[in-house]
């Protein structure tokens, strides 16, 4: 049986040795790592599934390049070691991976290479606002320096109103002792025992007309906002039916975005995740929690979990997630702001039309290496010389880009 050959060829020489493999591979295998493997495996701990130290040893990478591509096809074989870890996990099934066997050599590349250091929770920096070692402490000096600064203003406010309070109860007592002489004359006494007349202020007809035409400048500004504000949904954020937590995924287990939402690369939308994702984690872990008790229930009544979305765009405005992930490069934080941060996700930014054609006026596209671009940045570059190729240069900001 191919399985039982598999189980008992001990493991090779072709497997990556200890620190073994290029730089290049080690750190492309740490992004591929990051991507595909981090959600569900560690290193040197065990995390849902096992820990990794080692696996070059206890497997031949002939073996691990068709376990990590497909394994539910290696179970199905009947390999006796992979029908073991299957079972050992109970029967937790391992995502496919549409992995190359350079990218799969990469991987375990890195994987050799960290055997034996210390885990993330033993070493990781502290993660502050979702960004973890010299970069999270560069932003808490950061954050320390703004609290002197609040601190300094205060004390300057104070400062200032004890001596506005100073300078009164001075100028009382001078006018006391002032009073108290005889040898004022009458200018000087009209002037001791002057009185602001607040009435004559109130009837002037100029302060009057100020008046009001600031309350009327105040009123049409507060009428405009409120007409410019239907249909804006910017900090939106409603109860979801289960609680889950961004800040805890994305920000302290730096789990990619797309592990969750499969299509963001791809699609026109960015799915939201079904329950089997969920549980690709959750079989294993905090299985007696209220909130993944839902998730359970969900799945059991074939129902699925009711999220509330929260991020829209009118249906005249087309937009496209993978032109702007794939294509354009830019990052889940660019429109969705510090997601990595948030407890209960909210709408961070405006998505209006005004804002997103600022966005394309001032975003650059990085034409390097891509001929499409040649003959357009050629041209751009002769009539706006100086000027940066962004998105509205390439007709980003056309009226039929997003309304057709």
């Amino acid at each position: 049986m191919p399985g039982a050959t598999a189980a008992a060829t001990p493991a090779t020489a072709t497997a990556p040795g200890a620190g073994g493999g290029d730089a290049a591979a080690i750190a492309a295998g740490d992004a591929l790592f990051k991507n595909n493997c981090a959600q569900c495996h560690a290193v040197n701990e065990q995390v849902v599934g096992p820990a990794l130290a080692g696996i070059t040893k206890r497997r031949p990478v002939s073996w691990l390049l068709p376990w990590i591509k497909n394994s539910s096809k290696v179970v199905a074989s009947g390999d006796e070691y992979a029908v073991a870890i299957f079972n050992k996990y109970n029967k937790q099934q391992m995502p496919s991976f549409a992995l190359s066997d350079q990218e799969v050599n990469s991987i375990l590349a890195w994987v050799t290479s960290q055997e034996g250091q210390a885990g993330p929770t033993a070493e990781a920096k502290p993660v502050v606002d979702g960004k973890p070692g010299d970069e999270a402490a560069a932003g808490g000096a950061e954050a320390g320096a703004g609290k002197y600064v609040d601190i300094l203003l205060i004390v300057l406010v104070v400062v200032l109103i004890v001596l506005v309070v100073t300078l009164v109860i001075i100028g009382n007592l001078m006018k006391d002792v002032l009073r108290g002489r005889k040898d004022l004359d009458g200018r000087d006494v009209e002037i001791l025992e002057q009185r602001f007349d607040w009435g004559k202020m109130y009837r002037s007809p100029m302060l009057r007309g100020i008046v009001g035409v600031v309350f009327a400048l105040v009123l049409v500004y507060a009428g405009v906002q409120s007409v410019m504000a239907v249909g804006l949904t910017q900090g939106y954020q409603p109860t979801q039916p289960i609680a889950f937590s961004h800040k805890l995924h994305a920000g302290q287990h730096q789990i990619n975005c797309a592990y969750c939402h499969t299509s963001v690369y791809k699609s026109k939308s960015a799915n939201i995740p079904s329950a089997n994702i969920c549980m690709n984690c959750h079989s294993q872990i905090k299985t007696e929690s209220p909130e993944i008790k839902k998730i359970y229930r969900a799945i059991e009544r074939k129902q699925p979990i009711q999220w509330v979305r929260i991020h829209n765009l009118p249906d005249l405005a087309y937009f496209n997630h993978s032109q702007h992930t794939q294509v354009g490069g830019l990052q889940c934080q660019t429109c969705h702001g510090p997601i990595q941060n948030m407890e209960v996700v909210y709408q961070y930014s405006a998505l209006t039309m005004g804002w997103c054609i600022n966005c394309h006026r001032e975003m650059p596209i990085n034409a390097k290496d891509n001929k499409y671009y040649d003959n357009l940045v050629k041209l751009h570059d002769t009539k706006n010389a100086g000027a940066p190729f962004t998105v509205s240069s390439n007709g980003g900001t056309e009226c039929s880009k997003c309304h057709y």
